[in-house]
C-alpha cells in the first residue's frame, strides 16, 4: 500500500479547503464546483437547500440507478478559526513534514477529496451495486442538512442500502457514538442595587443552582450508569458549557444564560434528562424566583440535537467496511456524526474516515499523507466489492 497520497486526491483536497465554508457562511461555491466536475463526467447530482437557499447538499449515484448501494457521507462545513493561533493561511493547503494543514484537511475534507479523486475509477468499474455521494451543510452546527437530505430520500423510489461516513476514525470502523442534545437557558430575574440585594432576584445566582444541578446530575451518571465500557468515557455526560451574566459588582444581575448538554450513550434518550432539569426548574427555581419578583422566569431552548449510533456488530455494513479496512474489529466513540440520524432514518451507518479526531477543530489542523493513502486503498477494495468481483460484498448490500 501506497504511504502518499495521488495527485488528484491533493488538488481535489486543495480546492475544497479553499472554499471557507465555515458553518456561519453558505456552502453554495464549494457544492457548485463540485457539481460542475460531475455533471461533466456524465453524473446527475441532485440538491436539497435550506429554507434559506444559502446551503445546499449534493447527493449523486455512480452506477445503475434502480437499486440501492453504498453511500459515502460527509458534510462540507467545518468550524469556525476566529481567536485560533494558525501559523499558516488556513484556507490554503500547506504540506509539511509527511501531512497536510488547513481548516477542514481532518474533519472532513481529506475523505471528500478522496471521494472525489475516486469517481472516474468508480466510473471505469463498471458497478454493479452503486455508489451514491453524499455532501451535506451544517453538520457543525447540529447535522442540520442531513436532515434535509434524508427528507428528499423519502421521496424516491430508491435510497441506499447503507452508508459510510467519513468523519476521522484513523481509517478505524465505528459501529457507534453518543447521542447529543444542546441546550440554551436564559434566566430572567429583577435587578436593584446590591445594598437592597433582597429587593432583587439574583439571575446569575438561580442560574448557578441549576449549573449545580446539572453538575449532580453528571457525577450521578459517572457514579451509577450505565455504563458501557466500549466507549472511553462509558457513561452519559452532562456538561455546561458557556455562562454570561453580571454588568457591575454593585448591580444584582437580572439576567443569565448559559449552555448545556446532553451527550448520552445510544440506549439513552437524552430528553428524559432534559425532562428531569425542566421539572426541577418549574417545581423548585421559578417557584423560589416568583415570591420576589412574579415576572421571573427561566427559559430553556433546545439548539440542537442528532441521535446516537448503536449498529449491530454483525451488520452487514460493518462487515463490509472491516473488510476494506483489512481488520476485524469495530470499536465506539463519544464524539457524534451524522451516522446516527442515517440510522434514525434506517440506513445501517458505519463511520470510518481519514484523520484523527484529536486533530480536528484545532489550529493548524491536519491530515497526515498515510491517512488519506489508506483511504484511498479503502475506495480501491469498495470499487472492486461493488463491481462484484470480490467477495468482501455481503449478499445483503449486493444490488
Amino acid at each position: 500500500m501506497a504511504d502518499s497520497p495521488s495527485a488528484a486526491t491533493l488538488a481535489w483536497l486543495e480546492r475544497l479547503v479553499a472554499h471557507d465554508t465555515t458553518s456561519r457562511n453558505s456552502n453554495l461555491a464549494l457544492i457548485e464546483e463540485v457539481q460542475a466536475y460531475l455533471e461533466d463526467r456524465g453524473v446527475a447530482c441532485r440538491l436539497t437547500r435550506d429554507e434559506t437557499g444559502t446551503k445546499a447538499n449534493l447527493d449523486a449515484t455512480i452506477g445503475p440507478a434502480d437499486r440501492p448501494g453504498v453511500a459515502l457521507s460527509g458534510h462540507t462545513d467545518v468550524v469556525p478559526v476566529d481567536g485560533q493561533p494558525w501559523s499558516r493561511d488556513p484556507f490554503a493547503l500547506h504540506a509539511a513534514d509527511g501531512a497536510y494543514y488547513g481548516r477542514g484537511t481532518c474533519d472532513m475534507k481529506g475523505f471528500l477529496a478522496v471521494c472525489l479523486a475516486h469517481v472516474p475509477a468508480f466510473q471505469a468499474a463498471g458497478l454493479h451495486t452503486p455508489v451514491h455521494l453524499c455532501l451535506s451543510y451544517d453538520e457543525e452546527v447540529g447535522c442540520l442538512g442531513v436532515r434535509t437530505l434524508l427528507a428528499d430520500f423519502d421521496r424516491r423510489a430508491v435510497t441506499p442500502a447503507a452508508v459510510i461516513v467519513g468523519e476521522p476514525t484513523a481509517m478505524r470502523v465505528i459501529n457507534g457514538h453518543k447521542g447529543n442534545l444542546s441546550m440554551h437557558a436564559r434566566v430572567r430575574g429583577r435587578s436593584c442595587h446590591s445594598a437592597l440585594a433582597p429587593q432583587g432576584v439574583n439571575a446569575l445566582e438561580y442560574a448557578a443552582r441549576i449549573v449545580t444541578y446539572l453538575s449532580d446530575m453528571h457525577r450521578r451518571k459517572q457514579a451509577e450508569g450505565p455504563f458501557d465500557t466500549a466507549f472511553e468515557v462509558p457513561h452519559t455526560t452532562i456538561h455546561c458549557g458557556t455562562f454570561e451574566s453580571g454588568t457591575a459588582q454593585n448591580i444584582v444581575p437580572d439576567e443569565a444564560r448559559f449552555t448545556f448538554e446532553v451527550r448520552a450513550l445510544p440506549a439513552e434518550d437524552p430528553a428524559t434528562l432534559v425532562d428531569a432539569v425542566t421539572r426541577h426548574v418549574r417545581e423548585e427555581i421559578e417557584p423560589a424566583m416568583r415570591a420576589v419578583a412574579p415576572e421571573a422566569a427561566v427559559e430553556l431552548e433546545q439548539r440542537a440535537h442528532f441521535a446516537g449510533l448503536d449498529t449491530d456488530p454483525n451488520a452487514a455494513i460493518v462487515r463490509l467496511a472491516q473488510a476494506l479496512t483489512g481488520g476485524n474489529a469495530s470499536s465506539k466513540v463519544s464524539f457524534g456524526t451524522e451516522a446516527g440520524l442515517f440510522a434514525q432514518h434506517g440506513i445501517p451507518a458505519v463511520v470510518c474516515g481519514p484523520g484523527d479526531i484529536a486533530q480536528a477543530h484545532k489550529a493548524d489542523e491536519y491530515v497526515t499523507a498515510d491517512q488519506l493513502a489508506r483511504c484511498e486503498a479503502f475506495m480501491v477494495r469498495l470499487t472492486e466489492a461493488l463491481s462484484d468481483r470480490d467477495a468482501a460484498l455481503p449478499d445483503e448490500l449486493r444490488g
